[in-house]
């Protein structure tokens, strides 16, 4: 499940690409087989472990283009260890949420990306995230969870603070927004409630077999409900040749 929309970000075979806490790699993943030399990090080294493990599958099946190159590495996003302006494109999704110091992740960011490189950051959009709030406790107070929650005008103000120049935005993944309301009415770690094992197998067939009519009726209602807001930015500056 992509939440950052590749067809926008305009990425090219051989770019250098930065997945800031990359999680479980959904979108390393994407960036290598369109070709990236990828860097997945994170702070979980058993995660990066399953990533480096998929990585090499795909290369395995000949998944990914001749050239293409993706590593794993593990570290803190607020003291990223990379030289300044490495990068073409960093994508940190789903995860200055869940950092205290979102402003020098920020800032971080930024060092690393090149002058006219780009960024996207994604985050759990402000009013379904709310409602998970107001239902649950526990969605949010466990270690390592959120944070904040984010409007939109104040993440893109503090990413403009940080250096970036904001172009466009969106909103995904309506169709899971009602899951997650689910899961804190129930409780969060009951996923065998009936109504929750429903939801999660109809989101599991909607991802394997993508039908047109959820496709357009998530378009619909990603403006609404979506859960993410998706937020694409440019640092501002000539773009420079790959050093």
């Amino acid at each position: 499940m992509l939440t950052v929309d590749f067809d926008k970000l305009g990425l090219l075979p051989g770019q250098r690409v930065l997945d800031l806490g990359c999680g479980a790699g959904r979108h390393a993943f994407e960036l290598y087989r369109r070709g990236a030399d990828v860097v997945a990090f994170d702070q979980d080294a058993a995660e990066l472990e399953n990533v480096a493990t998929m990585f090499a599958a795909m290369e395995a099946e000949g998944e990914v283009p001749a050239g293409a190159s993706a590593t794993t590495l593990a570290g803190d996003a607020l003291a990223l260890p990379f030289p300044d302006e490495h990068f073409d494109c960093v994508i940190a999704s789903e995860i200055m949420e869940h950092i205290p110091e979102d402003e020098k992740a920020m800032r971080e960011l930024v060092r690393v990306v090149k002058p006219g490189g780009r960024v996207v950051v994604t985050v759990p959009r402000w009013f379904p995230e709310r409602v998970c709030w107001a239902l649950s406790d526990e969605y949010h107070q466990v270690e390592g969870g959120h944070v904040r929650i984010y409007r939109a005008e104040e993440l893109i103000g503090k990413l403009t603070d940080a250096g970036l120049r904001p172009a466009f935005q969106h909103h995904a993944h309506a169709l899971h927004a009602p899951y997650w309301w689910l899961k804190c009415a129930v409780g969060t770690d009951d996923d065998q409630h009936p109504l929750v094992r429903l939801y999660h197998r109809f989101l599991v067939w909607d991802l394997m077999s993508a039908p047109r009519l959820t496709r357009t009726a998530e378009r619909l209602l990603d403006p609404v409900l979506g859960k993410s807001l998706v937020v694409y930015l440019g640092k501002p500056g000539a773009a420079r040749a790959r050093a």
